[in-house]
């Protein structure tokens, strides 16, 4: 088996149903390491033993490795074998746990793909809050602010976009809108609302960074105004103001990853406590 290059690390997440499963893993895998040079390919409504082949022949080729969640046995077994032939690492996620449980609880699984993603109310709420989430991004539109079932305010590379689309994930309706110095906040965001709003804030050291390495990503000047120290302290003492008068809970994302911020926005919400 050829040795992937730095340059083309791939992981193929594979399902017989959609493979969003997979790729989860896979993506949660990938932020335990420091490299960004890789990619994860998904292939998802796998049917034939062909088509396992043909997805190990390719992860071969490039040097790669699977991640799968089937759940029809014959695909599994194959996926297995074919793998070993080829010297390809294939990392079964949902078969051992099948295992477990049939060994257990005695009991039979359906073997039936895609049993988590049906067409049900949850599926549709979580499409439904996805397409909000994208629509009242960034403050597109602050209609959406009174129409939010979480309004998330905060400066700019505080995570306000991925932790919008986490909760959205959720089945959670979310907005946000950036708070900046040289614009006045809209009045749609101090008018009362049955919805939650959740101020973000960052160490000026933490955000100092992650700016400097966005418009070095960006190929722009590292020494941009938006990334110096006394425009980011005066962007936070402004935003601080701000939170202030909405009087709403504030979480410092400094150290924590979108998954912890996510549980504590989602643990108010359950217990509406809506307050500062």
């Amino acid at each position: 088996m050829r040795l992937a290059l730095d340059s083309q690390k791939i992981i193929y997440a594979c399902s017989d149903a959609i493979g969003e499963t997979a790729e989860a893993v896979a993506k949660a895998t990938v932020r335990q390491f420091a490299t960004e040079r890789v990619k994860i390919k998904r292939y998802g409504n796998i049917k034939h033993e062909d088509e396992v082949k043909t997805l190990i022949r390719e992860a071969s080729r490039t040097g790669g490795f699977i991640v799968y969640t089937l759940v029809q046995p014959e695909l599994r077994e194959t996926m297995r074998e074919e793998a070993i032939r080829s010297g390809v690492k294939a990392i079964d996620v949902m078969g051992p746990m099948m295992q477990a449980f049939i060994d257990t609880f005695n009991d039979s699984p359906k073997y039936q793909p895609g049993l988590l993603h049906e067409m049900d109310d949850h599926y549709y709420r979580k499409i439904e809050a996805v397409e909000f989430a994208v629509r009242y991004d960034d403050g597109k539109d602050v209609r959406g602010l009174l129409q939010a079932q979480v309004v998330l305010v905060g400066v700019s590379r505080t995570s306000k976009t991925p932790l919008s689309i986490y909760l959205a994930h959720k089945g959670i309706k979310t907005a946000n809108y950036p708070i900046t110095p040289e614009v006045k906040p809209p009045e749609e965001l101090f008018q009362p609302a049955d919805r939650l709003i959740v101020g973000l804030t960052m160490n000026p050291d933490r955000l100092l960074k992650i700016r400097t390495e966005r418009l070095r990503a960006l190929g722009l000047p590292v020494h941009a105004h938006y990334a110096s120290r006394e425009r980011i302290e005066r962007e936070l003492e402004f935003a601080d103001r701000i939170m202030r008068r909405l009087n709403c809970p504030v979480i410092d994302v400094t150290e924590r990853a979108i998954e912890e911020t996510a549980g504590l926005i989602i643990e108010r919400l359950t217990n509406n406590d809506f307050g500062g």
